[in-house]
């Protein structure tokens, strides 16, 4: 049985055994002087960036140095190198306990609040009402490269048996040569064995293909190219988006892929958080007071505000998406009375910004 299950299970003994007579009581929530309660949190926004990029190594041939020799090619690659392609980013918004959102519902032997519904970290989900939490979206899925060609398992046994690594690049080039030969007859129907059906034509076709490639890696070396997918949190906060600035995301280097924002050998990557509109200004006057001070034993929501988030590198825009962000916003009280003897009142939280879905 789950924490959440006997959470319930809990509340329901200990919360709805008596005569419903008395308000359900929600405090701040104080360590070492709350007793006797069950403390929730409210989220703030994290985003969950995703980071998708194609990672090339590129491996010299065996026979690199007589590439220019044999085969008349020019500046093939002496060593192996890795370069980076960035190919998209996307954020992934969730939400988190905010620790200076913290609250108390008090168990009180006469109460009309009988199951709290919450999350496994504290983030209140739902009252009067069973809510599971939220499934954790899936993340892309990255590309292994290709398995690298062997020009040996191509190689002939004159080939295999040469005394030197030169005496065994120029038959290897000879052997490429003679593909060449093999493919240019078979193409013009002059080969003897050139067969009439013509998906047996390609395959054969096909076949001399690939054992010129893998002959010819040994020459120029291959690039092997996979799709790489990582992931990193990055917290809006609220001195970064007063005015909408960008701020420094992370840093990707065409030599190292995904750095650290402080590592300079990668090109900047800015996120730029844009709240739309303006939440309405607090008044503040004695009868504003006097309501709100007899609703403190409410139940606690956010109030989050949306807001246009870009991400760029090199003044090209990568993403741009719009998001409600909860501590860009105020934090809101449901009066204690939805909860009185007189009313069996339901509240579903949305678990990743702490705003009220429904109330029934």
């Amino acid at each position: 049985m789950n924490m959440r299950k006997l959470l319930s299970i809990f509340l329901m003994l200990g919360l709805g055994t008596a005569s419903m007579n008395a308000q359900t009581e929600v405090s701040e929530f104080r360590p070492g002087l709350t007793l006797e309660g069950v403390n929730y949190f409210l989220p703030k926004t994290v985003f969950e960036v995703v980071v998708k990029a194609e990672k090339a190594v590129t491996q010299p041939g065996e026979f690199a140095e007589y590439a220019e020799r044999y085969l008349r090619q020019k500046d093939v690659p002496q060593t192996e190198s890795t370069s980076w392609t960035l190919k998209s980013i996307s954020l992934m918004p969730y939400g988190v306990p905010d620790e200076n959102k913290a609250y108390s519902i008090k168990l009180r032997p006469k109460t009309a609040a009988p199951l709290v519904s919450m999350t496994e970290d504290g983030l209140l989900l739902g009252i009067n009402t069973q809510v599971d939490p939220e499934p954790v979206p899936e993340l892309p899925k990255g590309e292994p490269a290709p398995k690298p060609l062997n020009g040996r398992d191509y190689m002939t046994h004159d080939i295999l048996s040469a005394g030197s690594t030169a005496k065994m690049a120029q038959l290897t080039a000879e052997e490429i040569y003679d593909i060449r030969d093999s493919r240019n007859a078979l193409v013009r129907g002059e080969a003897d064995n050139t067969p009439k059906d013509g998906q047996q034509l390609k395959l054969m076709l096909d076949n001399l293909d690939l054992q010129e490639r893998a002959l010819g890696s040994m020459f120029k070396g291959q690039t092997l190219t996979s799709t790489e997918v990582m992931t990193f949190d990055y917290e809006p906060t609220t001195d970064s988006t007063e005015v909408g600035e960008p701020q420094l995301l992370c840093r990707f280097s065409r030599r190292l892929g995904l750095v650290a924002a402080d590592d300079l050998s990668g090109e900047p990557v800015w996120i730029t958080i844009k709240p739309l509109g303006k939440l309405p200004v607090a008044e503040e006057n004695a009868d504003v007071a006097r309501k709100k001070a007899k609703m403190e034993q409410g139940v606690y929501v956010n109030q989050p505000l949306r807001a246009r988030v870009v991400v760029s590198m090199g003044g090209q825009t990568l993403m741009t998406t719009e998001v409600p962000i909860a501590q860009l916003g105020t934090t809101e009280i449901l009066s204690d009375a939805l909860f009185n003897k007189h009313m069996e009142t339901r509240v579903t939280i949305h678990q990743h910004t702490g705003s009220v879905k429904q109330i029934e």
